[in-house]
């Protein structure tokens, strides 16, 4: 029997590219879930008055939720509804319909439990997308792998995304974050039940559409969150369901690290002050701990790279 895809498209702001978005959505997809989440353009009103497709049902926030509380009320929708898997869909025309086949496929597949689209797959067209964005993904990329442990995955806050209903039922939906993290914390949710990701090739559109993200407030509250999400996962993986070598690897590698900087330099300000150049032994200490507290932090990453999740655990 053929899957049944929803596709669940948050609104805030988007009037004027919502109904091209819809238009283009092919009839492979059987439900079509429009959230408004309180626009003050009415979106979903102006779905209501303009679409007479069956398979779009407009659901309204009374009050602003923000695009992870937007995309957790269409997420509970579809499950409800029976959908097999689960598109998310932006309302700002940047993502293509047509590339829904292509992002379900390895879902279909059973290679994947959950699919995002990935902007830096291919140089060709990234000129396209503006500067700022090319270097705010990039750093927001290594710090996502670092907080989830997908190591294959880039382009964070892709928001072209697909997942299997089975392993969308394993997320705790109420304590996604309900802001622009929400792309993030989701990958780290997955990570907790060990959820394969997979990455799927796209360009994306820019035309005259304006985007809700204040970069410069972004840019610290995704770095708190990403920096407890880190913690918070060495903890449930590598010291509460199991423990290895790596779980000593990085504390003490860390150790040595700090202890090698903070002793080499306070004898260097004393060399300093008083002139009088360090023995061989003491210039030794501090290097053999940064070189020890090097090699066995790398040696925790190369440990982290290897368990990227690979087999699905989706049902179904």
């Amino acid at each position: 029997m053929a899957q049944q895809v929803a596709v669940v498209i948050p609104c805030f702001n988007v009037a004027a590219h919502i109904l091209d978005v819809l238009a283009g959505i092919g009839p492979d997809v059987s439900f079509i879930f429009v959230v408004d989440d309180a626009c003050p353009q009415k979106s979903g009103a102006t779905v209501t008055a303009s679409v007479n497709d069956p398979r779009v049902v407009v659901l309204t926030h009374a009050v602003n939720q923000g695009v992870g509380g937007a995309m957790v009320t269409g997420y509970a929708t579809a499950l409800k509804a029976g959908a097999d898997i689960v598109v998310k869909l932006d309302g700002d025309g940047q993502m293509n319909p047509e590339d829904i086949p292509t992002l379900i496929a390895p879902i279909l597949a059973g290679r994947a439990d959950y699919t995002k689209g990935n902007r830096f797959a291919s140089l060709v067209g990234l000129s396209a997308m503006p500067g700022v964005r090319v270097l705010g993904n990039g750093a927001l990329s290594l710090i996502t792998k670092m907080s989830t442990g997908y190591w294959n995955v880039t382009d964070p806050t892709n928001g072209f995304t697909a997942i299997q209903a089975s392993a969308l039922r394993e997320v705790p939906l109420e304590m996604l974050s309900k802001r622009f993290f929400f792309e993030s914390d989701l990958l780290y949710r997955l990570a907790l039940v060990r959820a394969v990701v997979w990455d799927v090739p796209m360009r994306a559109k820019y035309g005259d559409e304006k985007s809700n993200l204040n970069v410069l407030k972004a840019f610290f509250e995704f770095g708190y969150k990403h920096c407890v999400n880190f913690h918070k996962r060495l903890f449930y993986n590598y010291y509460l369901r199991d423990m290895s070598a790596a779980s000593i690897e990085l504390p003490l590698g860390w150790a040595l690290l700090l202890f090698g900087f903070i002793f080499g330099g306070i004898k260097w300000a004393e060399s300093v002050a008083t002139g009088v150049a360090e023995t061989a032994g003491t210039v030794m200490i501090p290097a053999v701990s940064v070189i020890t507290g090097l090699q066995l932090v790398l040696a925790w990453v190369n440990f982290d790279v290897s368990q990227v999740p690979k087999h699905p655990i989706s049902r179904g």
